[in-house]
This record gives structure tokens, C-alpha cells and sequence, in this order.
């Protein structure tokens, strides 16, 4: 990370990515003394009201952000992502007004959680729906995680163009895409375990894409296109029709989330 992004106290706790990180105390090496000043100060007023607020509208200008900014001229796969990742950003804004870590393989089922603890349970069907997985049964899910796990070992295999999500497309890793998902799946939660399998999806094609023969990207295509499509994605047209529905939701969502946040005993007023 660039210094810049660390200059200031108020940059960070307005930023929901990087407050969290600076919430306790847990350096290992900080031989300039600039990060533990920062982790002091952001600590104290980490959960101030019109910080938290303000991280929150930072969360909402990510899902805008990026959904205005999906190129219809990208690759499938890079499409998906595009769409997949600020829809599934809608959860952080209900995580980060319940002071919970943003989390990303588990966000669905955390910001499950939250609702039903504030009394907003009607909600989450909303996001799922934005999703596209409501009606998904386990079977289903559980086909597709299948499918997921041949398209990973050839992915992993064949890996060779570094990307930033390289570290979760290997052998070693395989246990928190796959079994995680499983266990999710397995424990009543196969919904929540939807979000992770698709971005796993588009992850590895993007590898194969780059590292792989046509021959192989060609026949592990079916699988990944099931997938979308049983989300209702069938085409560059549904996806940016997918994301708009997303942004009309926008302000349902926000008066959820300033519900909590004025319901959260953790929160200091102003």
C-alpha cells in the first residue's frame, strides 16, 4: 500500500476497507512509530457515530461506483466479477453500521446474522434476490460446488499469469474455497455459500483465460455458465439490468442501515 493511503487519521477511519485493520492493535513491525499513532488514534474514535456513517456512505459509493463501471466489451468472466463483487457489497454496508469485520467469503451469512439481531430479517431476502440465489436448493448448490472443483484443480494447475487473487487459486488453498463451501452447504447454509462459489468461478476462468488452451477453456465453460445462468444471468443485457436493480435498492437499503446505526449500543453519539 502506498503511504498516501495512510496519511491522515480521517483518511483511514473513513475508509471501511482500512479502519477495521487499525481497530486494535495487532503490529508486528512498525519501525517508523507512524502506524501505532494511527492505530491509537483511529482505536478511540473507530466507533463514533460520523465515522461509522461516513464508512458507511464510503460502502454505498463502492456499490455505485462500481456497478457504473462494468465494461460490456470485457470477457464473460471479468463481466461477472464486475457484477458479482458490488452486489455482494451491499452486505458491507449492514456489517460495517453493526461495527462486524466486512468480511468476504462469509458476508452473506454475517450480514444474516446482523439483521435478525436488529430485527431486519425481511431484508435479507432482498439481497439474495439481488443475488439471484433465493430459490436455489442445497442440491443445486452442492451440483455446482462439484463442478467448482474440477474447473479449481485445473485452474490451480495451469496457473502461471500472477493476478491479486492468485493466493486463493492453489492447491493449499483449496480447502477454503471448496470444503468451505461445503460446510457452509452442509450446515443449512447453501445460500450463503452462492456468492463465494461464483467468484471462485470467474476467478479461475480468468486464470484459464490467460494460462490454459482453448480446448480446456472450451470445455470448462459449461459449468461456469450454469451457474450464472441459474442466477438469472444469461447475457451482457441482464447483467447491467442486474446491477441497475442493485442501485434502485440503494435507498431501501440505507434506511436499514441507518436503523442499526442508530439502534447499536457500541455507537458513541454525537
Amino acid at each position: 500500500m502506498s503511504w498516501n493511503q495512510l496519511a491522515s487519521v480521517e483518511e483511514v477511519l473513513t475508509s471501511y476497507h482500512l479502519a477495521g485493520s487499525f481497530r486494535v492493535d495487532t503490529i508486528i513491525a512498525d519501525p517508523t512509530g507512524h502506524l501505532r499513532r494511527l492505530q491509537t488514534e483511529v482505536s478511540r474514535h473507530f466507533a463514533d457515530r460520523v465515522w461509522v456513517r461516513r464508512r458507511c456512505d464510503n460502502v454505498r459509493q463502492k456499490i455505485e461506483n462500481g456497478l457504473r463501471a462494468i465494461d460490456t466489451a470485457a470477457p464473460l468472466h471479468d463481466q461477472v466479477t464486475s457484477w458479482l463483487f458490488p452486489t455482494g457489497v451491499t452486505t458491507h454496508v449492514l456489517l460495517v453500521a453493526a461495527l462486524r469485520n466486512p468480511t468476504v467469503r462469509l458476508r452473506y451469512l454475517a450480514a444474516r446474522e446482523v439483521l435478525m439481531q436488529y430485527g431486519h430479517g425481511d431484508l435479507y431476502l432482498d439481497l439474495l434476490n439481488l443475488l439471484g440465489c433465493a430459490h436455489l436448493t442445497p442440491e443445486r448448490v452442492e451440483h455446482h460446488l462439484t463442478e467448482l472443483e474440477q474447473t479449481f484443480d485445473v485452474a490451480a494447475a495451469v496457473a502461471t499469469t500472477p493476478f491479486f487473487f492468485s493466493t486463493d487459486i492453489k492447491a493449499t488453498t483449496r480447502s477454503v474455497a471448496i470444503d468451505g463451501s461445503r460446510e457452509l452447504i452442509r450446515a443449512g447454509y447453501h445460500q450463503e455459500a452462492v456468492f463465494w462459489i461464483v467468484a471462485t468461478f470467474a476467478r479461475c476462468h480468468k486464470i484459464l483465460a490467460a494460462d490454459a488452451p482453448q480446448d480446456l477453456q472450451d470445455t470448462l465453460l459449461p459449468a461456469f455458465k450454469a451457474i450464472i445462468n441459474d442466477l438469472g444471468i444469461t447475457s451482457t443485457n441482464t447483467i447491467i439490468r442486474r446491477a441497475d436493480e442493485v442501485v434502485q435498492f440503494l435507498p431501501r437499503l440505507w434506511e436499514t442501515t441507518e436503523a442499526i446505526l442508530l439502534a447499536n449500543p457500541d455507537i458513541v453519539m454525537e
